[in-house]
């Protein structure tokens, strides 16, 4: 910063505020500082930046479960498509959905001092840890599930009222007795969610629950056998709720294999290719995009001076995307 200050022959105070957009420059010393520092190839040193007594990083720490599912890196794309315009840099860390690494990954980034925390919580977390850091002023959001433990800014999406969309959407086209595929036991919050809406759809439509029809199955393997375990029942379901994507790609492969094209079938996010499917996959569409979005801009605004204590709750609505695999009707 001080070659900078020789070569336009100000202070090094005016080269910070050029650079930091922080207090009146004149436009002609700006675009003479602007030009040194391209000239020298200045690059500021957030090293020595964070030394400072009580700086924090311009960093914002983001802790998801999983890198490998297309859901959450469209959630980090929304985040960081809204930080960045500010200057800010994002790190993201998974926890392998185990609360001992997301506590492992919180306390990395707290040690170094990032402006903000997110956090899509795992299946056991607890968050108490993080009730001095709030009240102290760090933004914390948490993203697709609330935090447990603690009251806390969250986004997450309308799990129940989308699951009960599209079985209420089967129910519509004359079924009855209806599969589910998913996350079984229904610890997590999104699990749980999905879950009763499931729940919901058959109870407004006055159809009994069946246990029978319930199997568990996260991931696409999983899903695939417990489809075929559903699809051998004596009495086997004429339609399939599928509770996340995997659940979904596992439910339409083992369709396949059975040459089950007479069972219709509604998953929980959308999937790429789902419209090529034959038939074309029906889904409650989740907007993953959008939660990154709105919870990167709740950040901001808590970075901005938003000082309330009360926690806020942003729920971003799914969307039915009816295509083909939803409207088949029960076998006579």
């Amino acid at each position: 910063m001080a070659d900078v200050a020789r070569e336009v022959g100000v202070t090094a105070k005016t080269v910070s505020r050029v650079l930091n957009d922080d207090g009146p420059v004149a436009a002609g010393t700006r675009e003479r500082v602007m030009a040194a520092v391209r000239k020298l190839g200045y690059q500021p040193n957030l090293m020595a930046r964070n030394m400072r007594v009580g700086a924090r990083d311009a960093t914002i720490g983001l802790v998801i479960p999983e890198m490998g599912n297309p859901f959450f890196g469209t959630v980090v794309g929304g985040i960081e498509d809204t930080v960045r315009a500010r200057g800010l840099t994002l790190i993201v860390g998974s926890s392998s959905e185990t609360a001992e690494l997301e506590q492992s990954l919180i306390a990395t980034f707290l040690a170094r001092r990032v402006s903000a925390l997110m956090v899509v919580p795992s299946a056991a977390g607890d968050h108490r840890h993080l009730r001095a850091e709030r009240a102290a002023g760090l933004p914390i959001v948490f993203l697709d599930r609330p935090a447990v433990g603690m009251a806390a800014d969250q986004v997450v999406s309308g799990n129940r009222e989308g699951a009960r969309s599209g079985v209420a959407h089967l129910i519509a086209h004359g079924h009855r007795r209806i599969g589910f595929v998913g996350d079984l036991p229904a610890t997590l919050y999104t699990r749980r969610e999905r879950f009763q809406g499931y729940r919901d759809a058959l109870e407004e439509a006055g159809l009994p629950f069946d246990k029978a029809l319930v199997e568990s199955g996260h991931d696409q393997d999983a899903a695939f056998a417990a489809a075929l375990r559903l699809l051998d029942l004596p009495g086997p379901p004429t339609a399939l709720f599928a509770a996340n994507n995997f659940a979904a790609m596992g439910t339409v492969v083992a369709l396949a294999r059975a040459g089950r094209r007479d069972v219709a079938l509604v998953g929980f996010d959308d999937l790429p290719l789902a419209e090529v499917l034959d038939p074309p996959l029906t889904v409650v569409a989740q907007d993953p995009f959008a939660i990154g979005a709105t919870a990167a801009q709740l950040v901001l605004s808590r970075l901005d001076g938003h000082r309330s204590k009360a926690a806020r709750r942003v729920l971003v609505p799914t969307r039915l995307m009816v295509r083909g695999s939803g409207e088949l009707p029960p076998p006579r």
